[in-house]
């Protein structure tokens, strides 16, 4: 993996040679860097090692999804400011499983940094409502639970958004004997 800045001087690099190839009348190899450099610019907007990330947990690996995220040493120099918030959105829907302060941490930082997915940003805040209930704050796990609906526009969280709502009308007993 390439730091982000790398990425851009490389696919800066292969321009230049690709300009030189076509005033050499050597088009085909102009051609060729240039397509080269598009895969450049691609990876600086698409980050390779999150995509794989996204699609291990697609499978629900998630041992293989963290290892993929671990490879990202830091992610401020390496990532974007929207692929630093899937990354963060990953590692807080991974951790949720396991630790629920870490998840939030997780995934209030997905959300101030930004995803470009509305539905992403809809099931961030949704699970921050779930870990705001689960600690007994009613108030904002219902204002979430409202942004998480208002951006759910296709209605694919319809269905765990009315679960939740009606989770916080029976009250902090009875969620604890279900358990």
């Amino acid at each position: 993996m390439f730091n982000k800045n790398i990425k851009l001087i490389l696919a800066a690099l292969i321009v230049i040679t690709a300009v030189w190839q076509f005033t050499e009348n050597n088009i085909g190899n102009g051609i060729f860097l240039i397509l080269l450099s598009l895969i450049f610019i691609l990876l600086y907007f698409k980050n390779e090692i999150i995509v794989m990330a996204f699609l291990k947990l697609r499978k629900q690996d998630f041992e293989g999804a963290t290892k993929w995220l671990n490879k990202i040493k830091n992610p401020e120099a390496a990532l974007v400011r929207k692929q630093q918030g899937y990354y963060n959105y990953l590692h807080g829907l991974m951790v949720s499983q396991t630790n629920l302060n870490a998840a939030e941490k997780y995934l209030k930082k997905a959300v101030e940094l930004g995803l470009s997915m509305n539905q992403d940003l809809a099931m961030a805040k949704l699970n921050l409502a779930g870990i705001a209930m689960t600690k007994n704050r009613k108030i904002e796990a219902e204002k979430l639970l409202s942004e998480a609906k208002k951006l759910d526009k296709q209605g694919m969280l319809k269905d765990q958004i009315a679960m939740m709502k009606a989770q916080m009308k029976k009250g902090p007993q009875q969620q604890m004997r279900r358990y």
